[in-house]
């Protein structure tokens, strides 16, 4: 089609809009396409050799194009450039060629397509101009229309989305201020867990400090109750009637009932701040078990039977002799308290396990249980069950608590199982070590035959501590007052020096810090007596103190080893090394 003249631009758009519509492009495509290719007419109608030319590729994509070709330097305009490259599918500018396209959603055929366009084409009448202006008024009416729809869609859009952003905004805001407020109040009881965590300490420190005081309060006169019993029941002692016998024999027992339950008290405190140690030494399983069997046979109500089995454990044990029967005293106590008939067993087991051999020790009984949702919380100190059976049986709540806390620093578990009527299972799982060598035995002979010289206040354990010393030493010299006792030393030159830590002043420490400032004293072997736990002790100030010895559970053998009195064990000459016997 050459273009001469505005009326050929008129052609231009009848015939495309035949062509797009015979080869089925859609509605808006149409429209695009052929308003685009009229305005390129028109702004290259003049140019020498100005034609438009409809085609339609069959590849692929398939398209329906108008060419423009013409000679000279005109060229289509930016703005109509532009605006093709957006609308159009295909617009390509090459100097004297332009070429703009829409895709086809429908594939035809070449012959198809031909067929369709000529029949299209032969249905042109000659060129009404009203008409066809009314047809284009239309059509651009209606693109005016749904680009009116597409701008308040638009605009609904953009209204919706300010409010979405103001709400988003508002929110923000909310959460920030609320975010700012939680941070403030977090701050606020951060501050406030910092100071109750320091009151805490502050109050942890003095219940440590109290526990190190009672400690030799409370232990100090339970040993003289308990020392001046074993004097009175011993048989050299003057004969005593079989009343005062069986009344001497009560105090003791009941001296050591309050020893045990005042050491189970300060040894929870102890282990609650990670104080306690386990003094692990070889342990005959078999004896434990007899002991146990003899202590707890009177607590066992009429219709109860205590069974202890008289089992050696297969093999090397060591553990803490002491804790070990602490906590099978608690666990059988409990276990008899609350059964009323039937049995309560204890049972050992060897079991060989990947870390190796550990030793499982069973508690059962028939008493009366616990409900299940409870079983845990018996774990938890002081807390005891409810129930009628509390009008029969008393306690402080402390047994399990305390015997769980034992078995796990003794690298054990102690678990539980229970139910209400059915009685309980108590397990204590146990590891196993090789057996160190034992101690020596004392001598028949003493070796010592020289001078040992006591530094203690407390005259009840000065009384039960001179037939030991009469044993192992020649002479004995008691100091009560720790400001004589340097003076005493360094004039007697003993073979030995016993110091009591709780000492008026100057203390045991300062008298140990005296001993060890004296180079003439330095191969006299010291040993400290005192009724302070191991984990009270101040390490770094008992200078060079050979030996810590319990005055609980002091023993002619115990104190014979520390004084190098047993063969094997360290002499004067070694009294440089201290050696610290463990304390029950």
């Amino acid at each position: 089609m050459p273009l001469t003249r505005q009326d050929d631009l008129f052609q231009v758009r009848r015939h495309g809009q035949a062509v797009c519509q015979a080869l089925e492009l859609g509605e808006a495509g149409r429209v695009r396409l052929v308003t685009l290719a009229s305005e390129a007419g028109a702004e290259l109608l003049g140019s020498a050799g100005l034609s438009a030319e409809f085609v339609r590729t069959a590849g692929q994509p398939h398209r329906v194009a108008v060419r423009f070709r013409w000679k000279g330097e005109r060229a289509p305009s930016h703005d109509l450039l532009t605006a093709s490259h957006r609308l159009l599918d295909l617009c390509v500018d090459d100097r004297g060629c332009l070429l703009l396209g829409q895709d086809l959603t429908t594939p035809l055929t070449a012959d198809e397509a031909a067929r369709r366009v000529d029949a299209e084409l032969a249905g042109l009448r000659g060129p009404d101009m009203s008409e066809e202006l009314r047809r284009q008024n239309s059509q651009l009416l209606q693109a005016l229309q749904d680009e009116r729809a597409r701008y308040e869609e638009l605009e609904r859009l953009n209204k919706e989305l300010d409010e979405t952003n103001a709400g988003v905004m508002a929110l923000y805001s909310e959460l920030s201020g609320e975010l700012e407020e939680t941070n403030r109040g977090v701050v606020a009881l951060y501050a406030d867990l910092e100071d109750k965590s320091r009151r805490l300490r502050l109050a942890s420190a003095a219940k440590t400090r109290f526990w190190a005081n009672v400690s030799h309060e409370l232990r100090t006169p339970v040993n003289a109750v308990i020392a001046l019993a074993q004097l009175l029941l011993d048989e050299g002692a003057d004969p005593l009637t079989d009343e005062q016998h069986q009344q001497v024999s009560l105090i003791a027992g009941a001296g050591h009932t309050l020893l045990a339950l005042v050491e189970e008290l300060l040894d929870t405190a102890k282990a609650e701040s990670g104080r306690l140690e386990p003094q692990l030494v070889p342990v005959d399983l078999r004896t434990v078990l007899h002991q146990l069997r003899g202590t707890l046979a009177s607590a066992a109500a009429e219709d109860v039977t205590l069974d202890i089995a008289d089992t050696a454990f297969p093999g090397p044990f060591t553990t803490d002799e002491v804790m070990l029967t602490r906590v099978l005293r608690n666990v059988l106590f409990n276990s008899l308290k609350f059964t009323a008939s039937g049995t309560v067993r204890l049972t050992v087991e060897a079991e060989e396990r990947a870390a190796g051999p550990w030793a499982v020790l069973t508690v059962t009984d028939t008493g009366v249980g616990i409900p299940e949702d409870e079983v845990e919380q018996v774990f938890e100190e002081f807390y005891q069950v409810r129930g009628a059976h509390q009008r029969h049986v008393s306690g402080t709540g402390l047994g399990l608590p305390y015997a769980r806390k034992l078995t796990e620093l003794l690298g054990g578990r102690l678990t539980l199982t229970s139910a209400l009527g059915r009685g309980t299972e108590v397990t204590v799982e146990l590891p196993a070590a090789p057996v160190p060598p034992g101690p020596g035995t004392l001598p028949k002979e003493p070796l010592l035959r020289g001078v040992v010289i006591v530094d203690d206040d407390d005259p009840v354990f000065l009384r039960t501590l001179r037939p030991t010393l009469d044993r192992l030493a020649e002479t004995t010299t008691e100091v009560t007052r720790s400001v004589e006792a340097l003076r005493t030393i360094r004039t007697t030159l003993p073979d030995a020096v016993l110091v009591d830590l709780a000492m008026p002043s100057p203390d045991g420490y300062q008298v140990l810090q005296q001993i060890s400032a004296v180079p003439s004293l330095e191969q006299v072997p010291v040993v400290v007596l005192t009724s302070m736990g191991v984990s009270d002790l101040d390490r770094d100030r008992l200078g060079r103190a050979r030996a810590v010895l319990s005055k609980t559970h002091l023993t002619a053998e115990r104190l014979a080893e520390a004084l190098g009195l047993v063969a094997g064990a360290a002499g004067p000459a070694d009294a440089q090394d201290t050696k610290e016997v463990p304390l029950p």
